[in-house]
């Protein structure tokens, strides 16, 4: 039999998804599952954006441009503006999801065996992408006791050797929902600038946001502008996770040249997403408003509970729609196998992301879980009973 690729073998699984078969068994078996292990909103899509579907009339579903609708993209830059990012159409490319757009910007800034340095825990992608490119992650570790704030600089710069090439953020950050405050995106910019290093920045969070601080965008930085890689996606702020639109934008034209080689190889990004992402981009402000205000009181509610049962410890997260969690627990990859293949509580069980997943020491996260707060509350209030009621139980058996 043929051998599998190194690159296929040394390719994480996901945290997020690696449990799901014990899930569907669960459903098998008659349990209500409450899914907090993935960011995939309930929010309705906006109408504007599912009309552009039902109102379409076209005979060919053509290729687009390699970098997207040129319409699309200007429309893009009427959005940033109202963030104070100022950007031009020539200055985005539109991406088969953000996933591609960090992949593209991997495969674009770094050679094999080439290293980034990423705050963990990260995105648990980001290693694929990584290992896809032919790169190196490097981490920094940001802990629970600090409520995953920006490691010191002084750790970041011991990591830097002659093959680090970039540092890569998440802001507001999944899996933490930590904001990186304006302090600490300036201590990073004097980093990149010191190094001359790329910074790779996801901001697909960025209309959530649940404090009186400010969002500071690495495109706000100034002095480093053509290092800064922006990565986008319309798939959190409108609840359309499966058109895949995504977008990278960078000022520095020659970066932006050899993405497009990448975006040729793959030929466009998809036709019908497009259209529905450029239609959302004139969704009403009060659906944002409602939106934003559903998850605000979801993550009150989330965080104040949690932060109730015995044993259990959550930091507020400042933003995105996600929350690590201490638990009580000595290995919480087999609590949170336990609760799908051996736990029930009047019928339902919960479904949690282990956070050992978004670290790369095995050790790191045993008793953590990621917990996305994507339910409407009257479920969130079930699944918190309901992972009580499982902590007790489990404890109880050790």
């Amino acid at each position: 039999m043929p051998r599998i690729s190194e690159r296929g073998i040394e390719m994480p699984a996901s945290p997020i998804r690696k449990l799901a078969p014990l899930s569907d068994s669960a459903k098998a078996r008659g349990l209500k599952v409450y899914h907090l292990n993935i960011g995939q909103p309930d929010i309705p899509t906006p109408e504007v954006g599912l009309n552009a579907v039902r109102n379409l009339d076209r005979k060919i579903l053509e290729y687009s441009p390699s970098d997207g609708f040129r319409s699309f993209r200007e429309k893009l830059v009427n959005y940033y503006s109202q963030f104070k990012i100022n950007v031009s159409a020539d200055d985005i490319i539109i991406t088969t999801g953000g996933s591609e757009a960090v992949l593209f910007a991997f495969m674009a800034c770094l050679n094999p065996g080439d290293e980034i340095i990423v705050p963990e825990p990260a995105y648990a992608n980001y290693m694929a992408f990584a290992i896809s490119a032919g790169a190196v992650i490097r981490t920094v570790v940001s802990t629970i006791e600090t409520g995953f704030a920006l490691p010191p600089m002084e750790e970041f710069e011991q990591l830097i050797n002659e093959r680090t090439k970039g540092i890569l953020i998440c802001n507001p950050n999944n899996p933490t929902g930590y904001l990186y405050s304006r302090a600490e995106m300036n201590k990073l910019r004097d980093l990149i600038r010191k190094y001359d290093l790329y910074l790779f920045s996801d901001e697909v969070y960025r209309e959530f946001i649940y404090t009186g601080s400010p969002y500071i965008s690495a495109l706000h930085l100034v002095g480093i502008e053509e290092n800064v890689v922006l990565i986008d996606s319309v798939s959190k702020r409108y609840s359309e996770c499966g058109i895949r639109e995504g977008m990278l934008i960078t000022k520095n034209k020659q970066l932006r040249q050899t993405v497009m080689k990448f975006c040729q190889a793959r030929l466009s990004p998809p036709l019908l997403g497009q259209i529905v992402a450029e239609a959302s981009l004139g969704v009403s402000e009060e659906y944002m408003r409602d939106v934003y205000e559903e998850y605000l009181d979801r993550r009150n509610y989330v965080v104040d509970t949690l932060n109730r049962i015995p044993g259990v410890y959550s930091p507020i997260p400042m933003g995105a729609f996600y929350t690590i969690a201490r638990l009580p627990v000595d290995d919480a990859d087999k609590f949170c196998a336990w609760c799908l293949s051996d736990f029930e509580y009047e019928g339902q069980t919960v479904f949690m992301a282990p956070a050992s997943g978004f670290y790369t020491d095995p050790d790191l996260g045993r008793n953590e879980v990621r917990i996305a707060y994507v339910l409407k509350k009257e479920e969130l209030q079930k699944a918190m009973l309901v992972l009580e009621k499982a902590l007790e139980e489990y404890n109880r058996k050790k």
